[in-house]
This record gives C-alpha cells, sequence and structure tokens, in this order.
C-alpha cells in the first residue's frame, strides 16, 4: 500500500507466525465451536489459524448459531472470505473496543464465548468478559515468535537508520516494537529513531514503544493498516522533505 503512494518500502520483520507447539487444544475448540454462543477474533491471524484448522475437518455451516465478533474491518474481511458474516465489530479496533461494544450489546452473564489468540496476546478481553459472567475459552491459535531482520531483509537496516537513509519506521503491534529493540538494543533503537518519523498503528504499540523510549510521531484515528499508512502519506504531504 505504501509503494502504491508512491514510497519504496523495507520490508523488515522482526517477528513471524506460527503454529501452536500443541494444537490439540485448537483442534478440540474447532470442532467444539459450533456449541458455543460467541466467537471473538482479535487479528487477522487469529482468523487464518483458526479457519484453517475448522475448515480441515469441519464446514462452516457448524457455526450456524454462534455468533461472531472481530476487532475491526479487516479482520471481519478476512472472515467474508469463508463466507462468515460477523455480527459485531467496534468502532474503535482494539481490545477495548470489543469489550465495550460486547458488553452495551446486552447482558452477557452466561454466555459461552471461544476466544482464539496468539500466545502473547492481552488478557483485557477474557478477564473484562469473565468480570461480566461470561464463560470465556481461551484456545492459542497460533505463536508469535521473534523474526530476524538480519536474515530476512537485504537491507542493512541498522546501517540505513545510522546514515538517516530511512524517513520513517512502521510499528504494527506491540511484539514488532519489542522484538525491532531486540534486535538492534535499547539504547541504539532509541538513539536511532530520534530522527526517524515513527509511525504506531494503535495506542497500545505506541504505549509499548514509550515504554522504550521510542515515540510516536505519527498514529492513526481508526487503528488499522490502511489508515497507519493514510496517516503517514498526510504527514508527509503536511511536511515535505527538503
Amino acid at each position: 500500500m505504501l509503494e502504491e503512494r508512491g514510497a519504496e518500502a523495507i520490508t523488515a520483520p522482526t517477528i513471524r507466525i506460527a503454529a501452536p507447539e500443541d494444537p490439540a487444544a485448537l483442534d478440540t475448540a474447532c470442532a467444539t465451536a459450533g456449541t458455543y454462543d460467541w466467537l471473538v477474533f482479535t487479528s487477522t491471524n487469529a482468523v487464518d489459524r483458526f479457519m484453517d484448522r475448522f475448515v480441515a475437518n469441519g464446514d462452516v455451516r457448524d457455526l450456524k448459531g454462534v455468533r461472531i465478533c472481530t476487532v475491526g474491518t479487516s479482520t471481519a474481511a478476512r472472515l467474508h472470505r469463508y463466507g462468515i458474516r460477523v455480527d459485531l465489530t467496534p468502532a474503535e479496533t482494539r481490545a477495548e473496543g470489543i469489550v465495550e461494544a460486547f458488553l452495551a450489546a446486552g447482558n452477557r452473564r452466561g454466555a459461552r464465548v471461544l476466544l482464539p489468540k496468539s500466545d502473547i496476546g492481552r488478557e483485557l478481553i477474557a478477564d473484562a468478559l469473565r468480570d461480566a459472567g461470561a464463560d470465556v475459552t481461551e484456545v492459542i491459535a497460533y505463536r508469535t515468535l521473534p523474526g530476524s531482520v538480519e536474515r530476512e531483509t537485504d537491507h542493512d537496516v541498522y546501517r540505513m537508520l545510522l546514515d538517516r537513509q530511512i524517513d520513517a519506521v512502521t510499528f504494527t503491534s506491540p511484539s514488532t516494537v519489542k522484538n525491532f529493540v531486540n534486535v538492534i538494543g535499547r539504547d541504539q533503537a532509541a538513539d536511532l529513531l530520534r530522527t526517524t518519523v515513527v509511525a504506531s498503528i494503535g495506542p497500545v504499540t505506541a504505549e509499548a514503544a514509550q515504554q522504550l523510549d521510542i515515540p510516536t510521531t505519527v498514529m492513526p484515528a481508526r487503528y488499522t493498516i490502511p489508515d497507519l499508512v493514510d496517516a503517514l502519506v498526510e504527514h508527509f504531504a503536511r511536511k515535505p522533505r527538503s
């Protein structure tokens, strides 16, 4: 999307997605998904990993009667590929938005909720729904592991940042920030990004960056990739390069 808008995009993966170490719990969740009242997806990765296992051994018609909640429009769009209609998507694309929309929609006491998630996913949704009386089952749909910038890109990102050849760095999750810092080094990352535009997809990511002494320059009003791209374009349109 950035390249379509005229930018040069340097891909530097700091995380990689992997299957659960033991898929048995995920397979059980897929087999019993039709018995839940709600199925909640907090990312496109959760959709992909859960649905891949689900359709391998079942049928989307088994989800008839199960209501679906997604964190945002991109996650909802990913479910549409499977012919699944989403019942609830909050206006605010983050965990807090799911909780607020979910509870505002009615009494959830006794509701059975299945929550496929990352192994490092936040506990906020499950905890809040349990506090409201829901019966929440969490299942690890995928693992988020450190990537290797050096091995997975042809660019020397450290050198490019040092030589100020990178105008902006984008972070799309707290784990991308943390693993970037692990690769570059905490002090070095803070110094290198001090003169670079840092674009964080949302407040949770921005907070993770701030805790590592990396201030966020650009953050979209809606926490999606397309909105992050738009916010970056608008930033550089307002402040043209010399």
